[in-house]
């Protein structure tokens, strides 16, 4: 019996976004990592992404949060960004003061 291979493709979608807050009353390092673990945690729970500090650690008034979530489309994923950032600033009295997203896609055959 002759063997028929079906082809298939799939995308596997990485949305990834960086976040810069300022944060002027923060004094002290201990009180940012509570405002970070706090980020992170809430969207990491409401949105099922994963999210981290990513950078500006040594900074006291300045913080930059690291975003990804795994999908199969792409307006899913720019969905999920722009609904964690809409959360992550309402969310929080530090001012978002950059915002840098990238949809990546990967395609397996």
């Amino acid at each position: 019996m002759p063997y028929t291979a079906r082809i298939i493709c799939e995308t596997m979608v990485i949305g990834c976004m960086e976040l810069v807050f300022y944060a002027p009353w923060v004094h002290s390092l201990k009180e940012k990592r509570m405002i970070v673990k706090s980020i992170c945690a809430k969207a990491s729970n409401k949105f099922n992404i994963s999210a981290a500090e990513t950078g500006l650690q040594d900074v006291h008034q300045k913080i930059r949060i690291g975003i990804a979530c795994v999908t199969n489309e792409g307006a899913h994923a720019e969905s999920i960004l722009e609904n964690v950032l809409n959360f992550i600033e309402a969310n929080t009295e530090a001012e978002v003061v950059r915002v840098d997203r990238e949809i990546l896609y990967r395609n397996e055959i």
